[in-house]
């Protein structure tokens, strides 16, 4: 029996197997084998000498985007209206075979947006070139999900559950959860909060699924059996995704207002440049992008110029970008923007800097 074929053996059993007290070691237990078998499907096998084919793109810009949908959704057509970039659109499924590369210009930054195939349902089983698609996905920094607004929530419900299957959680973030192996010294299981969802049996009988049994494992909050199985596994990939839903001019507007609602879900049509401008500053914020400018003593601030930055980023990280050795040299900065406290602000390296913030770095 190949790994397809128990993983489809596990995952029937555990559609079968009713959900109570008495049955959540077994389905504890079914999960856990079926996270293991999905890892050595994306491994692959280990004897085989030849490399795949796969979609060689090299990562430019200040931030990659990886749209992902099935056939026809209207993935090229975004990047041709959006990018100056030109990918094949036509009314019939496939057109797009290979990855396709586009920059969106937005506020100073340049967004790479990938326009992958289409993917379709068991791609993450190989089907379609779907893992391909999905290994350049794990790269991205973002998930741009293209839908059919005629199908509803069909097709969003089918590409995650194909993503979770291969280790991408999508807006969710990471189980806290401490985990350390050891050599020896049995296992340590302790918690800061009660756990209601999972006891010590079920958490030694995963553990030993995966031949461990010695280690230190620290929860911090409530977790669930998934939580756990992605703390052990440890090549999980968390990330944000907007969920794009195209076509929005074949459906009625009560259709569209309670699509619109959605949570991280933005509406438009591309071939009709309906909403394309809000869903450009909608991938802006999830990207978490600030933009800061410099300026010499003196002079006015460089406002053609702008430095790229993710949200949360200090002084450090603007010294770094303008060159790496004026960390050792500096001596304080003085900054204008919202993340000063008054207009100027003289502040030291671990300063927050905000979007649009002006920064005069001065040296020692």
């Amino acid at each position: 029996m190949g790994i397809l074929e128990k993983i489809s053996e596990i995952e029937k059993e555990i559609q079968r197997t009713q959900k109570n007290k008495a049955t959540e070691y077994h389905l504890g237990l079914l999960k856990a084998k079926l996270a293991k078998y999905r890892a050595q499907l994306l491994e692959g096998p280990k004897t085989s000498s030849q490399k795949g084919e796969g979609f060689d793109v090299m990562k430019s810009g200040d931030a990659r985007v990886a749209m992902i949908g099935f056939p026809s959704v209207g993935k090229s057509t975004l990047l041709n209206k959006v990018t100056k970039t030109h990918s094949e659109c036509a009314s019939y499924e496939f057109t797009t075979l290979t990855c396709i590369p586009g920059v969106i210009e937005h506020n100073g930054a340049n967004i790479q947006l990938l326009d992958l195939p289409g993917i379709i349902e068991g791609a993450a089983a190989g089907k379609g070139r779907g893992r391909q698609v999905i290994a350049v996905a794990r790269t991205a920094d973002m998930v741009l999900m293209m839908l059919d607004a005629t199908k509803g929530e069909v097709q969003r419900e089918l590409l995650t559950k194909e993503l979770e299957s291969v280790g991408i959680r999508l807006n969710k973030r990471r189980p806290n959860i401490y985990f350390k192996p050891k050599k020896g010294g049995g296992l340590s299981i302790t918690s800061t909060v009660p756990l209601t969802k999972i006891n010590d049996k079920l958490i030694n009988l995963i553990l030993h699924e995966y031949k461990i049994f010695n280690g230190e494992l620290l929860f911090r909050e409530d977790s669930t059996t998934d939580d756990l199985i992605d703390v052990i596994v440890g090549n999980r990939v968390y990330m944000r995704c907007v969920y794009c839903f195209n076509k929005i001019d074949c459906v009625s507007m009560e259709e569209v207002d309670r699509l619109a609602r959605l949570p991280n879900a933005v509406v438009s049509c591309c071939e009709l440049d309906l909403n394309l401008e809000y869903l450009i500053s909608q991938l802006w914020e999830y990207l978490s992008l600030v933009r800061v400018y410099t300026k010499k003593r003196g002079s006015p601030p460089d406002f053609n110029d702008g430095i790229i930055l993710r949200r949360g980023a200090t002084i450090e990280h603007v010294c770094h970008r303008i060159h790496r050795s004026i960390v050792s040299q500096f001596k304080y900065a003085i900054v204008w923007g919202t993340s000063a406290k008054h207009c100027p602000q003289r502040v030291g390296i671990h300063h927050v800097v905000q979007h649009d913030d002006v920064i005069q770095i001065t040296k020692k």
